[in-house]
This record gives structure tokens, sequence and C-alpha cells, in this order.
């Protein structure tokens, strides 16, 4: 399975600031199965950075 193989999962997706000044994604998918991911500012920072840069990619192949 790679990055563009589709699945059937639903999954929801919850983005925040912990009590540890840490940036945690949080998923809970079908199943009952929750991924905790904690990354310090500078981390969350460069994830960002690499979504923008994917959506700005996704938008060229759409065109």
């Amino acid at each position: 399975m790679g990055i563009d193989t589709e699945r059937d999962i639903e999954a929801n997706l919850q983005i925040g600031p912990t009590d540890k000044g840490m940036v945690r994604l949080y998923i809970e998918a079908t199943g009952g199965i929750e991924i905790p991911m904690d990354f310090d500012p500078d981390e969350a920072r460069d994830i960002a950075e690499e979504l923008l840069a994917a959506a700005k990619a996704a938008e060229a192949v759409k065109r």
C-alpha cells in the first residue's frame, strides 16, 4: 500500500496544542483506532509547510 492507494476507512482528524507545549495531531478511525501524534512547534511548522506544498502539487495535477 502506498500513498496513492485509496482505502475505504473513515477517520476524524483533530489538531491542537497540548498542555506540554506540543502540537498534537489526533486521528480517530473506524474500528476504535486512536493515533495521537505529538510534535514540537518546529516539527509542526515543517509538517505545515509539507501540507502546503502537497496542496499546491495537487492543484497542479487538477489543471
